[in-house]
């Protein structure tokens, strides 16, 4: 898997070749590479860039978890190039023979992917399923723009909630993120005077994905503590979301930490 678009492949006489997905296009999984220009409703912004680089680094997931391994099968199309950008051939792809709907085609209705503005067969299929996902606000068509001003407290019975600050980010493992989810983590710090009982509290990012802090969780004034994406055992100092993937972009994020009440305490910007 090269992105969520596109992938390199053995062919059935085993030779390798690069596939591009016909008619389909995912955000770049770099802030510097995004163009939010092309994606109806994203701001060109630092925001905007996080938010399109969070769904660039899900729709490479969504395709390695469908894809990856995996037997597939493919066919060009008459009213397109047979090859495009960089030589790769430009297909369908469909994980069995007698699939009614291509990955392709999945990949918009799911909302990790834009229509690609070309000529193809199928052109006027895309265009609805875009139309639908983005009506109905699916996947990185559910954009919000976001305050990213400074974090504030919380009414929750004077425990100033606005002490908890963002103390550290390390967003870019070492290797794939993918496969060192422990080296990728975000450390909190309570820089008030009382400790701060966090149960029932969670973490997220932009794209929503959300962890739980632990029942009867407490931060101690003074103390920090360090959320692990991977698996481990928690400790006062240390926790782990539990998560089978990387969460945090490399090219930029927005944290966030709510509160039991729901009330937001915490909305941290960091770039890449």
């Amino acid at each position: 898997m090269i992105d969520g678009d596109t992938m390199e492949v053995r062919m059935p006489d085993g030779s390798q070749d690069t596939i591009r997905l016909l008619g389909v296009d995912t955000p770049e999984t770099s802030a510097s590479e995004t163009s939010p220009d092309e994606w109806e409703g994203i701001p060109d912004n630092s925001d905007g860039r996080a938010w399109l680089t969070s769904w660039g680094n899900d729709a490479t997931a969504y395709a390695e978890d469908h894809l990856a391994g995996e037997e597939i099968y493919i066919e060009t199309d008459s009213e397109s190039d047979r090859r495009g950008t960089y030589d790769r051939l430009l297909v369908y792809a469909s994980q069995s023979e007698s699939a009614d709907t291509s990955f392709n085609l999945r990949l918009i209705e799911d909302g990790y992917a834009r229509m690609y503005d070309t000529q193809f067969t199928q052109r006027s299929t895309y265009e609805a399923a875009e139309s639908q996902a983005q009506n109905g606000d699916v996947g990185v068509w559910n954009y919000d723009a976001t305050d990213t001003s400074t974090p504030t407290a919380a009414p929750d019975g004077g425990q100033q909630s606005g002490s908890l600050t963002v103390s550290g980010v390390h967003a870019d493992a070492d290797g794939n993120d993918h496969e060192n989810l422990n080296d990728e983590y975000v450390e909190f710090t309570n820089d008030g005077e009382s400790a701060i009982d966090m149960s029932g509290w969670t973490l997220s990012d932009q794209a929503d994905h959300t962890y739980q802090f632990p029942s009867g969780f407490t931060l101690g004034a003074g103390d920090s503590v360090t959320i692990y994406t991977g698996s481990g055992s928690d400790t006062e100092d240390d926790l782990y979301w539990g998560s089978g993937r990387a969460v945090w972009n490399n090219g930029g994020d927005t944290i966030y930490v709510t509160d039991d009440a729901g009330e937001t305490v915490i909305e941290h910007v960091y770039d890449g």
